[in-house]
C-alpha cells in the first residue's frame, strides 16, 4: 500500500499521497486532446497552434510523473517532473491565444480600432509570457531542491504566475477595447461578420478567463505555502488546474481558427466569398 514517505530528513515532497487513479485518468485526457489537436494543425498548417501541443505533451508527462509518484513519494525525480510540467503548460497555451487575436484584427481589417498595432500585440503579449515561463521555471527547479529553497522557489514562482496575470489581464482589456471600438463602427457592415470573427473573441475571452482563474488559484497555493489547505488538499489540484487546462484545449480545439486564414492580398477568403455572393445576387437575383 502506497504511503507517504520523507525525502530527506523529516522533510516530505509531498503533503498527501498523490491519486494513481486521478493521476491515469488525466495522462489519457491530455494525450486524447493532444492527438486531436495535432490531427488538426497536421490538417489545417495553422502552425502558430503548435504551443498547445507542446503544452499537451508536457501535461501528459506530467500526470505520468504523478502517476509514479504514488508509489514513490520520497523519490525526486517524479516530483520535479509533475511540479514542472504541470506549472508551465498555461504559458504555452497563452501565447498561441494572443496570437490569435492579432489574426482576428487582420482579418477584419479593424488594425485601426486597436489600442496596440497587430504588428507588435503578439510580440508584446509573447514577450511577457517568454519572461513568466521563466521565472516560473526557475522557481520550480529551486522548489524541486526541497528543504530550506523550498520557500524561495515558491516566491520566485507566485512572481511568475503574477507576471502571467498582469499580461492576461492587459491582453483582455487590450481584445475588448479593439472590440468595443470596431463594433461601433463596423457593426452594420455584414462581409465583416463572415469570418464569424465575434465567435473568435467569444472563445478568446472563455479560454483567457480559465487560464486567469487557474493562474490565481496557483498563487493562493504558492503563497499559502507548504501548510496551507491547497497543497495540503489535492482535489483542488484537479479541480482548478487540470480540469480548466483540460477544458482550455477542448475548447480551443472545438473552436479552432482556421475561419482566420487570410485570403487574396490580405483580405479574409470568407469576405471574398461574401462579396462574390452579392454580386451574383445584386446582378443576376
Amino acid at each position: 500500500m502506497a504511503q507517504l514517505e520523507p525525502y530527506r530528513g523529516d522533510y516530505y515532497l509531498w503533503q498527501y499521497v498523490p491519486s494513481l487513479p486521478a493521476a491515469v485518468v488525466f495522462l489519457v485526457l491530455f494525450a486524447a486532446i493532444t492527438g486531436a489537436h495535432c490531427f488538426r494543425i497536421f490538417k489545417t498548417r495553422l502552425w502558430f497552434c503548435l504551443p498547445f501541443v507542446i503544452g499537451g505533451i508536457m501535461e501528459i508527462i506530467g500526470y505520468g510523473g504523478r502517476a509514479a509518484a504514488h508509489n514513490a513519494t520520497g523519490e525526486l525525480g517524479p516530483y520535479i517532473i509533475q511540479s514542472i510540467l504541470t506549472l508551465l503548460p498555461p504559458v504555452l497555451f497563452s501565447a498561441s491565444i494572443y496570437m490569435v487575436l492579432g489574426r482576428v484584427i487582420r482579418a477584419v481589417q479593424g488594425e485601426q480600432y486597436s489600442l496596440i498595432r497587430p504588428g507588435i500585440l503578439t510580440k508584446v503579449f509573447v514577450t511577457g509570457d517568454v519572461a513568466s515561463f521563466f521565472i516560473q521555471g526557475g522557481g520550480a527547479g529551486i522548489l524541486a531542491m526541497g528543504n530550506s529553497n523550498a520557500d524561495t522557489g515558491e516566491k520566485i514562482i507566485v512572481g511568475g504566475l503574477l507576471v502571467q496575470i498582469i499580461m492576461f489581464g492587459l491582453f483582455i482589456a487590450t481584445a475588448g477595447l479593439f472590440q468595443t471600438r470596431y463594433q461601433k463602427h463596423k457593426m452594420a457592415i455584414a462581409a465583416f461578420d463572415a469570418t464569424g470573427w465575434r465567435a473568435s473573441m467569444n472563445a478568446l475571452y472563455g479560454v483567457s478567463a480559465l487560464i486567469m482563474i487557474r493562474s490565481v488559484f496557483r498563487v493562493v497555493e504558492f503563497a499559502a505555502g507548504r501548510d496551507g489547505y491547497p497543497l495540503k488538499n489535492e482535489w483542488t489540484f484537479y479541480v482548478f488546474d487540470s480540469v480548466l487546462m483540460w477544458v482550455v484545449m477542448a475548447v480551443f480545439f472545438w473552436w479552432w481558427p482556421s475561419n482566420l486564414k487570410p485570403g487574396v492580398n490580405g483580405a479574409p477568403m470568407h469576405n471574398l466569398v461574401w462579396v462574390i455572393e452579392r454580386v451574383f445576387i445584386m446582378y443576376l437575383g
